[in-house]
């Protein structure tokens, strides 16, 4: 008999043992308890060593190193393939690349600045609180929102400006946020956030890019609309729709993000003239466009690790 069976016939003893506390009188029985917790926790502990060591018997060693065998064929290769988000990723890059905008890269850790001071957040504002938002041991913020990066894209591109062009960027990244997951909510995500600054920026031409972008990403005319919002760093703030795309059978809107003209308060931030120059901004979740291009009814596929799943692409 094995140790790891000696084990559990002993831990089988003892919970057979513990019918005699009906047979103890009342001031005895407390005592008797507690001893017999103690050592079932022990021989618990005890199992679960034995357990692990056995699987790592069970497991055979390969050298990596070593050279293949003479005459021996060598082993088919799976390959794999892109996470699709990674995929539609690449899409949204290469369909806003090529109406000539600029890419930045997200963070993973931030700070709170670029998380709320520079975008205009008040100093009470629900979203720091840490029921929303997560924070580090150090004080770090994984960003909520591809908004994290506005502040630094301002600057990175404000030079643009001052030679009379434009300062025309997207930031696709991970976002982090401390939400209940459901079929339609995830705490880790994608978004892509896009900023425009110029002498003569409007709302007319963000809902241009908009269209311009949906119906690049779906290959497809498509309409859209929007409904007020509300964003510290935009005035005035909108949420977008966009139609349904064929592949979702059309009829009905679908609301897709965020935007709005950038606050003037975070132009100057920047060190960006709001009396000279205008700017919008907008964000939305990648998950989502994968999610309707591909027909999933659940979001936390994406995260879910599941290789049946991601096979399928």
């Amino acid at each position: 008999m094995s140790n790891l069976e000696k084990l559990r016939a002993e831990l089988k003893q003892l919970n057979s043992e513990y019918t005699k506390i009906k047979t103890l009188p009342p001031e005895e029985r407390g005592e008797f308890g507690r001893m017999m917790n103690q050592k079932k926790q022990k021989l618990l502990s005890e199992i679960e060593r034995a357990e692990a060591d056995a699987e790592s018997v069970a497991v055979e060693p390969l050298d990596i190193s070593a050279p293949a065998a003479p005459n021996q064929p060598l082993p088919v290769i799976q390959r794999g393939t892109k996470h699709p988000l990674m995929v539609e990723l690449d899409r949204v890059i290469e369909v806003y690349s090529a109406m000539g905008f600029d890419v930045m890269e997200s963070r993973q850790l931030d700070d709170e600045f670029h998380m709320f001071d520079s975008l205009n957040f008040p100093a009470g504002h629900p979203a720091r609180d840490g029921y929303d938002t997560f924070r580090t041991s150090e004080g770090f913020i994984p960003p909520a929102h591809t908004s994290t990066m506005q502040h630094r894209a301002l600057r990175k591109y404000k030079s643009k400006l001052e030679q009379g062009g434009q300062i025309a960027v997207v930031i696709p990244g991970r976002v982090f946020r401390n939400e209940d997951a459901d079929a339609t909510h995830e705490h880790t995500f994608y978004q892509c956030e896009g900023v425009f600054v110029s002498k003569d920026a409007t709302m007319g031409q963000l809902f241009g890019i908009l269209r311009q972008f949906f119906e690049g990403y779906y290959g497809q005319k498509l309409e859209l609309k929007t409904q007020p919002g509300y964003f510290p760093f935009t005035e005035p703030s909108a949420e977008f729709l966009i139609e349904k795309p064929a592949c979702l059978g059309g009829k009905g809107y679908l609301e897709m993000g965020g935007c709005g003209m950038i606050h003037p308060n975070v132009l100057k931030m920047a060190d960006i003239d709001p009396e000279k120059y205008h700017g919008f901004a907008w964000g939305g979740g990648i998950d989502r466009l994968a999610m309707l291009k591909y027909g999933l009814s659940d979001v936390r596929y994406f995260e879910s690790g599941k290789l049946d799943f991601l096979e399928e692409f």
